[in-house]
């Protein structure tokens, strides 16, 4: 046992030797990034500063990131030109509570000293932003978040190219493998997710990404294909489209037109068919207006059904926070401290304010 230790404590003895330090102003550091060739590192804090220092822990560059905190930064491992100057930059990201992800330029020289350039903010998150990485070449980013969705980005463009939403909990984690087309995600659903990019054809994902921007009763039916792959009900692709059925008759089917028209003779296909079409419907109601964060259950993110207040004072999701006290957590999911109590109170204003506001949604504009 003695010998085990030995070495390991010998080993932090001679990092010690060669060991820097710096500080912050204000808040906790809460992210860092070295540069690939080593001769400066970024650092994020919970004040929403980014800093710049060098490999001897000098500042060199401090800017105000995030309004409400940073969460995570990544630096690409490949440098990029100018063009105009033939100065070479470095490109950064940064993630924030604010929902938020913004891309920079770092210059690093030693006459000019640091020069650090926002280039743009990347929208698509509707909630706080808790991983990014860039892939090996740097033409491409990808973030997890809180709203349980990963979202990959061109970075040259800032456009969309990906939108997993196959995760039910908080996306905590992501990384691009460094020679071969495969992404990781994980999340607190407890799932790691491998994805393998086809670089000569659009997948499904980047289709449907597409077709979310125009309204669903304005869907093509190859916009209505994409999001049968999508949803796991390939098979019916050739069925829909020899009935023409496009993003208009997609909301108008039935359990009467899919048995009788469609003729699906399952009835656990007929469920499921339905199903997916009614998640669409209620999506149709929240997109592309923001549902308030107050009517979001805070443990699955989602428009709450059924509010209840716990111990610590927040409104749940019931069925969410009963599985949460049932799994033998007795722990505020918002506080980390311990809940008092077992019992939930129905929060009824919450649920009419929550009814109010779906009426207002479905009013014709």
């Amino acid at each position: 046992m003695l010998k085990m230790r030995t070495p390991f404590t010998a080993l932090l003895c001679h990092l010690t030797e060669y060991t820097r330090s710096g500080n912050v102003k204000d808040g906790s550091l809460v992210a860092c990034a070295f540069s690939p060739n080593g001769n400066f590192f970024v650092t994020g804090s919970s004040c929403g500063d980014l800093t710049i220092w060098d490999d001897k822990m000098r500042c060199l560059c401090n800017e105000k990131a995030h309004d409400l905190g940073v969460t995570c930064c990544d630096i690409s491992s490949q440098p990029v030109s100018d063009g105009e100057h033939g100065f070479i930059y470095f490109q950064m990201a940064s993630c924030g509570q604010d929902n938020q992800i913004k891309l920079w330029l770092i210059l690093f020289t030693d006459f000019l000293g640091v020069e650090l350039k926002y280039k743009c903010t990347l929208n698509g998150h509707s909630a706080p932003v808790l991983a990014c990485a860039f892939s090996p070449d740097g033409q491409m980013l990808v973030s997890g978040s809180v709203d349980k969705r990963v979202i990959v980005y061109e970075t040259s463009t800032g456009n969309t190219l990906h939108t997993l939403s196959q995760h039910t909990r908080y996306v905590t984690t992501c990384a691009f493998a460094p020679h071969s087309p495969l992404l990781a995600t994980g999340s607190m659903d407890k799932t790691v997710n491998i994805w393998q990019f086809d670089l000569k054809q659009p997948c499904a994902g980047n289709i449907i990404e597409n077709a979310s921007k125009v309204a669903v009763e304005d869907w093509s039916e190859d916009d209505v294909s994409a999001w049968l792959c999508a949803q796991d009900l390939a098979d019916f692709v050739g069925l829909f489209k020899m009935n023409n059925i496009d993003g208009k008759e997609l909301l108008n089917l039935s359990k009467e037109s899919l048995t009788n028209e469609l003729k699906i003779e399952s009835l656990g296909l007929r469920r499921k068919v339905l199903q997916k079409i009614e998640e669409l419907r209620m999506k149709t109601i929240s997109v592309p207006i923001t549902i308030p964060d107050e009517f979001l259950c805070p443990i699955t993110r989602e428009l709450m059904k059924d509010p209840v207040i716990a111990a610590d004072g927040y409104s749940y999701e019931k069925e969410a926070i009963e599985n949460w006290i049932n799994s033998k957590r007795r722990s505020s999911p918002m506080t980390n401290l311990p809940l008092t109590s077992p019992v939930l109170t129905p929060n009824r204003t919450l649920k009419m304010a929550i009814s109010c506001w779906l009426e207002t949604q479905q009013k014709p504009v």
